[in-house]
């Protein structure tokens, strides 16, 4: 018990010795009373003519920041998933009115070249496989591992390679 004490006491005392004891700046800010005219301004003053004109700080915007590889493939990841829901959405809709022997038989007699076919069959296969390769890769930072700056990049690259192996590989071996 004496050892608990002791170690209790031996906290508190680091404790207090560790307060932040550093002064604290205090930012005076004058509000200053604008009239509705000099708020509002001249009728054909553009936004950034108003912010210069009442001291306004610029703010950060897209425009100025350089497209990386991990901003691209987020856009992309969110869009993917927007796409994949409608085409499961779209699908879901054409199938309450139908069933799917008989949306196979229309297709089939669209009489459409080979082609055209495993074109829409891409269009479809590769935004699935991007999202699932990339899903994964989240799946791999959540658990904590390659967050390095190298291992991000790494996957990315990963991701767009899996995903266009995958599309390949699944055009290749249907019918």
């Amino acid at each position: 018990m004496a050892l608990y004490l002791r170690s209790v006491h031996r906290l508190c005392t680091a404790r207090q010795a560790m307060s932040f004891q550093t002064p604290t700046i205090h930012r005076m800010i004058t509000m200053q009373v604008k009239t509705v005219q000099e708020v509002e301004g001249k009728s054909k003053e553009t936004h950034d003519d108003k912010n210069n004109r009442l001291n306004r700080p610029m703010s950060p915007h897209l425009t100025i920041y350089k497209p990386q590889l991990t901003t691209m493939l987020s856009i992309t990841h969110r869009g993917t998933g927007v796409a994949l829901s409608g085409v499961t959405a779209g699908l879901g809709a054409l199938f309450i009115f139908t069933d799917l022997p008989t949306f196979v038989q229309f297709v089939h007699g669209l009489e459409l070249p080979s082609a055209a076919i495993m074109s829409a069959k891409g269009l479809v296969a590769y935004p699935f496989f991007y999202h699932l390769c990339n899903g994964i890769r989240h799946l791999v930072w959540d658990a904590g591992k390659c967050l390095t700056i190298k291992q991000v990049y790494s996957t990315g690259y990963g991701v767009i390679v899996g995903s266009l192996l995958l599309t390949v590989l699944s055009l290749a071996y249907t019918t």
